[in-house]
Formats: C-alpha cells, sequence, structure tokens
C-alpha cells in the first residue's frame, strides 16, 4: 500500500525541468514540474506517483489514461474539445483519456498531485 494524504508531510520530489521536457507546451509563465514515481516506470503500462508543477499555464496531449487526485493547491484544466473548464482544490480527482488535449492553468503558487497512468496497448 502506498497512501498519499492531504495532511501527509510532502515527500521529496525529483526536478522534472519545464512542460517541455514532459512533452507539453507552456502557454504563461516559468512553470516548473517535479515528480516521482513510486510504482512502476515509465516503461511499465501501469504506472503512478506523484507530481507537481508550479504557477503558470501548460497545454499537453495526455500519452496516457490518468486518474489523478490533487493534493495541494488550485488547478482549472480546460478540455480543448469541449472548452469544458473544471477548477480543481485538493482533494478533487478527475480521468482523462489518452489522446485528450487540455490546458493546465495553475492558479495557487504550486499544486500536487498522485496519479495513476495507464499507458494504451500498442
Amino acid at each position: 500500500m502506498i497512501p498519499f494524504k492531504l495532511d501527509m508531510t510532502a515527500t521529496p520530489l525529483d526536478d522534472w525541468g519545464t512542460p517541455e521536457d514532459i512533452g507539453a507546451q507552456t502557454l504563461d509563465g516559468a512553470v516548473k514540474v517535479a515528480g516521482k514515481i513510486v510504482f512502476g516506470s515509465l516503461d511499465a503500462p501501469v504506472s503512478g506517483g506523484l507530481y507537481a508543477a508550479t504557477r503558470g499555464r501548460y497545454r499537453v496531449v495526455y500519452p496516457f489514461d490518468e486518474h489523478a487526485t490533487l493534493i495541494d493547491g488550485e488547478l482549472a484544466i480546460t478540455d480543448e474539445a469541449s472548452g469544458e473548464t473544471v477548477v480543481y482544490g485538493p482533494g478533487d480527482a478527475w480521468i482523462i483519456a489518452a489522446g485528450t488535449a487540455v490546458v493546465w492553468d495553475i492558479r495557487s503558487d504550486a499544486i500536487r498531485k498522485s496519479y495513476l497512468a495507464v499507458t494504451p496497448a500498442a
């Protein structure tokens, strides 16, 4: 079991660089991203862990199916296809399908989420 609780001490994360370093496109701000894979690996069909990003906006087309829960901060995610924007706070969760283009708008100084990613079969 790997717990992620809203009131737990923040796990130190690895510097992952900028949104461009993870296949996204920065739209506004000097966004920095960090994370830690605690289940599986980048090469595994299923992986999970923690992800964090600083204030700003970026666009990403999801390369995997993801279920995530926001642990800290405030984030708005806009689905480009539908135009729908949903604002998330600590404890809120979402599912995004592989291939979905979204814009992340990080409205607090930083956000942190836990996630489980499933890579579609080739």
